[in-house]
Order: C-alpha cells, then sequence, then structure tokens
C-alpha cells in the first residue's frame, strides 16, 4: 500500500484545526507536547484502501481532512457500507490489533496517526485523553443506533434528509456555529457511495435529492454541493425525533 507520509511538525497540536473536535480535545499543555512528538500524518486519495477488514492495524488516528467510508465484503461478494468518519472521527481502537472492517477514503484525506501500541500506553498515563475516548466511543455508538432506526424505519426521502442534516451539522459544529437558516455543504461521497451507505438504489438516491430540490428543500450546484435554504426544513423532512 503506497502512503504519503508527512512530517509530525507539519501542524502544531495546539493550533490544529481540528483539536476542538479530536481525541486530544481536552488534553492539557503538557500532554500536548508529548502527543506531538508521537504522530505522524498519512495521506490518501479517493479510492485508496486504508485498511482491509482482517488486517492488522498497527496505527489509530484522527481525520484531519476528508472522509472515509467503513464497509464489509459479505460471503457473496457483496459490499456493505456500515459508517463514515468525518473530520475529527477517530479510526482504529486501543486493544484490538485486527480492524474489524475495510477503511476506504471516500474522498483525498490526512490521518493524524499514533502507533497503537504507543497510545495504549498514553491512555494509562493520560486521563483526560482516556476519557475524551470514552465519550466519542459513546457519541459513536448513539450515531449507530439512530442509522439503525433510519435504516429499520425511515422511508427513502427520510433516510437522504437525514444524512444531509448529519453533514450539516458536522461541518457547522466544525467552525464553531449551529446549522442556520441557509447552509452550504459538500457532498464527501458519489451518489452510488450514497445509495449503498443508505441501503437505497442509485436511481432512488438520485429520484429523491431531485424531488427535494423541486419541493425547495434543497439547491443542487452540480453534483456534490447542496445548499440548504433553511436548515429547520431539511430536519423536518428526516423525521428526527
Amino acid at each position: 500500500m503506497a502512503l504519503n507520509v508527512a512530517p509530525h511538525s507539519q501542524q502544531a497540536c495546539d493550533t490544529c484545526p481540528i483539536r476542538p473536535h479530536a481525541v486530544c480535545a481536552g488534553s492539557p499543555p503538557d500532554q500536548l507536547v508529548v502527543l506531538e512528538g508521537l504522530k505522524f500524518r498519512r495521506s490518501f486519495t479517493a479510492g485508496q484502501v486504508v485498511v482491509w477488514a482482517g488486517e492488522e492495524m498497527d496505527f489509530v488516528a484522527s481525520v484531519v481532512s476528508g472522509v472515509a467510508e467503513l464497509g464489509r465484503e459479505l460471503e457473496d461478494g457483496r459490499r456493505q457500507m456500515v459508517g463514515l468518519l468525518l473530520t475529527g472521527d477517530f479510526l482504529g481502537r486501543p486493544g484490538r490489533a485486527i480492524a474489524p472492517y475495510t477503511v476506504v477514503a471516500a474522498t483525498d484525506m490526512t490521518l493524524c496517526c499514533f502507533r497503537r501500541a504507543q497510545f495504549e500506553q498514553l491512555l494509562t498515563k493520560m486521563p483526560a485523553l482516556a476519557n475524551r475516548l470514552l465519550e466519542m466511543t459513546l457519541d459513536e455508538l448513539d450515531v449507530a443506533r439512530d442509522w439503525m432506526l433510519l435504516l429499520g424505519r425511515k422511508s427513502a426521502r427520510e433516510r437522504i434528509a437525514s444524512l444531509l442534516v448529519l453533514l450539516a451539522r458536522r461541518e457547522s459544529a466544525m467552525i464553531g456555529q449551529t446549522p442556520t437558516d441557509r447552509i452550504a455543504i459538500e457532498l464527501p461521497m458519489t451518489r452510488e457511495a450514497i445509495a449503498d451507505h443508505l441501503g437505497l438504489t442509485l436511481e432512488t438516491v438520485s429520484r429523491q435529492l431531485a424531488a427535494l430540490k423541486a419541493d425547495k428543500v434543497i439547491v443542487l450546484d452540480g453534483k456534490r454541493r447542496v445548499t440548504v435554504p433553511s436548515f429547520a426544513a431539511l430536519v423536518a423532512e428526516s423525521a428526527a425525533a
């Protein structure tokens, strides 16, 4: 696997834009110095496999930029996407050497990485780091439960609206804001990947996006850029509780 590895000095921890959302959020300055000395960066191009399911994964990482898809191959060759990793999300699991899912870069992406064994040692010495990882893990569990509801009970239109709500909230959070009445987002994946992720067909995704556009819930600019004139209206379309 060809990897581009960037030196850790490229971005200082105390000025890193994803720090408020990453696993290092809340780490005091003296611990940031330790993290600074151990981290390294890896870059991936869109479509590149970060790790295959069943492979040993000797690192953990925070997503600095870009989006990754988590999936698994079924016995009959079909691939099921089970999640997304967005900016600030954590990849890998301390204490587990084998990757449970295949991780593929949906866009060009950069990871801030730590060797897994070193990171496991840090968790025993840095309570703030361990607590933040637990918090992120519980948040991820909540997202997984919400997605079970989405796939099991929501209509195709509600599924697509829910995905757009998720992306809008994450993009706004990265700049320290809450979604406003008008927000523009970039779809991080193709319509084929959206269909795979939501358990829909490509035709259904295209038809429902066109319907949301016709109803003025969204404005489409090209294949990837979506403008939401009213975030409240989009949330209503998602049938959020």
